[in-house]
């Protein structure tokens, strides 16, 4: 028996914006969201992907987890609390075509909340995304330069680095922290992104997480994983991010030849 956990609406976020080369969404196995407000009430709005089931909340879980071998999640503060943080996600369809869900366009990943978000290429260019997050600074962890909705809406940091083992990222990650801590406030995030924001931009999330909470290389890597499931920095940068837990903490605390890393 799998069990019952309750699901902040962040966690919840995070799950729908889960992707590879096309959204989670798409994989007919991946997720199963139930709606358990009235009929009525689901008709008028619900969550993307959401399904209407005729069944209060906790006895659908008791149910579902006689059967799964994953924990069944109860959302806290239900769909108004998720909706009020995350209006986008409403939406009045209940029919999706595969084509339709197939073209469904994640957002960037929360890491914190209403603050710091990690994304890709395509999502640092979209104007709704930019809108929706409020997102006023973008750390381009590219080669190219980004687009900006409209043009000088964003304040930007470059990281001009390719994905490369042999990259000195290190050298940027002071300049990062300020950079972040400067732009990041309660009415405006921050948005880094790479070019599949897998390994660079997830290596600088990871190291203002060890700058700003303090937290070890462990801790920074398991934290972002959970909002991110598929980050891989290649070999070279988890070193280096070895070096800043050393220089940040005055010791190395992680084992990075855990092969997790």
């Amino acid at each position: 028996m799998a069990g019952i956990v309750m699901c902040e609406p962040r966690e919840m976020y995070n799950i729908l914006n889960q992707s590879n080369k096309f959204s989670r969404l798409a994989e007919p196995n991946y997720l199963c969201l139930l709606d358990c407000r009235t009929k009525r009430e689901y008709n008028e709005s619900h969550v993307v992907s959401a399904k209407f089931v005729d069944k209060p909340a906790i006895q659908c879980a008791q149910v579902l987890q006689e059967v799964s071998r994953l924990p069944i999640r109860i959302l806290m503060g239900g769909y108004e609390r998720f909706t009020a943080l995350y209006h986008f996600f409403r939406t009045q369809k209940v029919l999706w075509l595969p084509r339709e869900i197939d073209e469904f366009q994640p957002y960037p990943l929360e890491i914190l909340a209403a603050g710091l978000y990690l994304g890709d290429v395509r999502q640092a260019n979209d104007p709704n995304i930019q809108k929706d997050l409020k997102i006023k600074a973008q750390v381009n962890v590219t080669e190219e330069p980004g687009k900006l909705f409209p043009p000088g809406a964003c304040h930007v940091f470059q990281i001009p680095v390719p994905d490369s083992c042999d990259v000195d990222i290190f050298t940027f990650f002071p300049d990062l922290c300020k950079f972040i801590d400067a732009h990041m406030s309660p009415t405006f995030s921050v948005l880094v992104f790479s070019s599949l924001g897998i390994s660079r931009s997830a290596t600088m999330v990871i190291a203002y997480l060890i700058y700003w909470q303090k937290k070890t290389l462990k801790e920074a890597w398991n934290h972002v994983l959970k909002c991110k499931s598929n980050i891989r920095p290649n070999r070279g940068f988890v070193k280096q991010l070895s070096l800043w837990e050393e220089q940040i903490h005055g010791t190395a605390i992680t084992d990075i030849s855990d092969p997790n890393y």
